[in-house]
This record gives structure tokens, C-alpha cells and sequence, in this order.
């Protein structure tokens, strides 16, 4: 029989890196929670003394040794573990996040009457929308339909003894931690569920057009990374992500570059296909017509920047090299 709300507790993990006023924001979000840990990574703003002043939990992390988001978050569920060994659900949220009030009980309840389910994620939204189309792009991103799905983001109320039981977040991955421990998760027997009600609020600071292209490598490295540690049947994961940004970010312009060359000048009429493909996907969508249009124009743009993060990862993967943190802001 389910629990009592009443009963039922959660711990939160936030984590972060010179958020400033944001991770005030975040933290005070979190004044639900029993406990709450925030995980640093070498902030040189005031974050750490504003997270001390709120009263929570402050872990500090290594920065000799190279950083990721899942290191910061397993080094926080860690922690909470130790401090607070009984709790059932664990609250995941970014430093640059905002936790809606009323989630935290939406979630648990769920939870709590769904016990093939072991975690629930609700509506991201961008704060600032409208600041610049980056951050729109993200909000139409975030935006995604409630249901059973293959995997959480940052965001996220997990059961703990799951997350425990499959060993936490892949510290080795520079992005894309999430889906590749759903993956783990799924596997597992677990389902995860999106509710159709408000989550947080993300402010995703993106003004600039190099912070866009570099969050967008960042994409498609993980997809190529997630590709190669779980890409075999049946799970595929991210495999046609990846063939995606191989086919319009890498082949298509060699292929469209050769047959311009060859055929000159008629043969540069083979870049037609990119407006053309612009075209067919602001087709396929709904919505205001100019708004199908940007989204299907930096849809396709995106795929330069993917193949950019496939290539990379081939080359570290040939080399041997470690991952390196590709950050936008």
C-alpha cells in the first residue's frame, strides 16, 4: 500500500559552476528536500559561501583530476548516501535550474504508486525565452510529450537504491550521462516516466552563436560516444543519431563539394539539397510558419556541428585520448 505523502522524504543533489544568482535561485527551490548537497566544480564566484550561508551540504570537487557532470553527481549522491542513508528518492537538478514548488510531491507520489517506475522527469522551460533564439531553441527542445520514455536529463527525481544498485552516472562521459544510465537503468527492467506538469525553470545563458555551435558538438560527441558503448541491438542507442550527423554534417558536404568541382558550375547546384531537406522538415511539423522554419533551418545547421563532435570522438578514440569537457558558457 502506498505511503503517506506525509511519510515519503526526498534528498537533492545540485550542482554547478559560477552560477552567481542562479544557484541562489536553485537552492532555495530545494527547501523541501531533508537534505540537500550542492557539488562545486571550481567555482571562482561566491557560490560555495552562498550554498554554506543556505545551510546545505557543500562538496568540492578534485579539479586536478578532469571534470564531468556525472563525476559532480555521484560524488553528490555519494555524500548524501553517507549523511542520510535512509532516504528513498533523490532530487537531481542543475545549479542553473529552479525547482517548481509543487513538484517535488507531483513526482513522489507517482512514484510512490507506480512501482515499476524509477524515476519521473516533468516540463523544463526555458526562463528566458525570448532573450535570444538560442534560448528559444532550447525551450522547443525541453518540450517534450508525457509518457513512458528512453531517458531523463539533468533534471530528475530518482529512486536512490536503483541508482545505487547500477553503480550511478558514467563518470567518463563528457555529456550525455543521463540517457546512457537509462540505458543501464531500462535494462534492468525499470521504466521511466515523463508527467505532464512543470518541473523546472533552466536558464541556459545562450546569446551567442559560437555558444550554440559549441553546445551542439558537445551533442554530437555524446552521441558518438553513446553510439559506441551501446549501440549494438537490440538497444541501438543513438545509432541513428550519429549516422544522421555522419550523412548531412560529413558525407553529403565532401560529396557535394567533389560533385561541385567536377561539374563546375552546374554541379553546385548539389547543394540544393540542404534548403531542400530545410524545406521538407518545416513540412512535416506544425506550428506557426515561421517558427517551423528557424527550427528546421538550425535543425539542419546542427548537423555541421554534430559530425564536427563524431569526428572528434573518432579521433580520441584512435588516439587514446581522454575525453576533454567541451562547455558552452
Amino acid at each position: 500500500m502506498p505511503r503517506s505523502q506525509n511519510d515519503v522524504k526526498f534528498g537533492a543533489i545540485a550542482i554547478g559552476r559560477n552560477e552567481g544568482e542562479r544557484l541562489k535561485l536553485c537552492l532555495r527551490s530545494l527547501s523541501t528536500a531533508v537534505r540537500c548537497v550542492y557539488v562545486d566544480s571550481g567555482s571562482s564566484d561566491d557560490s560555495v559561501r552562498s550554498a554554506r550561508e543556505w545551510g546545505v551540504d557543500v562538496v568540492e570537487l578534485d579539479m586536478n583530476v578532469p571534470f564531468t557532470a556525472a563525476r559532480a553527481r555521484n560524488a553528490g549522491f555519494r555524500h548524501l548516501r553517507e549523511v542520510a542513508s535512509d532516504l528513498v528518492y533523490v532530487q537531481f537538478i542543475d545549479g542553473d535550474c529552479e525547482l517548481n514548488q509543487e513538484w517535488p510531491q507531483q513526482a513522489i507520489s507517482y512514484l510512490e504508486t507506480h512501482s515499476e517506475v524509477v524515476a519521473v522527469c516533468g516540463r523544463r522551460r526555458e526562463r528566458f525565452p525570448k532573450a535570444s533564439i538560442y534560448n528559444w531553441l532550447c525551450d522547443i527542445e525541453w518540450d517534450v510529450p508525457p509518457g513512458e520514455v528512453l531517458a531523463f536529463a539533468g533534471d530528475v527525481m530518482i529512486r536512490a537504491t536503483a541508482l545505487e544498485r547500477v553503480g550511478g552516472y558514467r563518470e567518463d562521459l563528457i555529456a550525455g550521462e543521463e540517457p546512457e544510465l537509462c540505458v543501464r537503468l531500462r535494462a534492468t527492467g525499470w521504466k521511466i516516466w515523463r508527467l505532464a506538469v512543470e518541473m523546472t525553470l533552466h536558464d541556459a545563458a545562450m546569446t551567442r552563436f559560437d555558444q550554440w555551435w559549441k553546445r551542439v558538438v558537445r551533442a554530437g560527441y555524446a552521441f558518438a560516444q553513446g553510439a559506441h558503448l551501446h549501440g549494438a541491438a537490440p538497444e541501438r542507442h543513438w545509432v541513428w543519431e550519429s549516422r544522421r550527423a555522419w550523412l548531412w554534417g560529413i558525407w553529403l558536404p565532401l560529396v557535394c563539394l567533389a560533385v561541385s568541382l567536377m561539374f563546375s558550375p552546374w554541379g553546385w547546384a548539389a547543394w540544393l539539397i540542404y534548403p531542400v531537406q530545410t524545406l521538407r522538415q518545416t513540412l512535416r511539423t506544425n506550428g506557426p510558419l515561421s517558427d517551423r522554419v528557424v527550427i528546421a533551418f538550425f535543425q539542419l545547421l546542427g548537423r555541421f556541428p554534430e559530425g564536427l563532435g563524431q569526428l572528434t570522438f573518432l579521433r580520441d578514440r584512435l588516439l587514446g585520448a581522454h575525453s576533454r569537457l567541451i562547455e558552452y558558457k
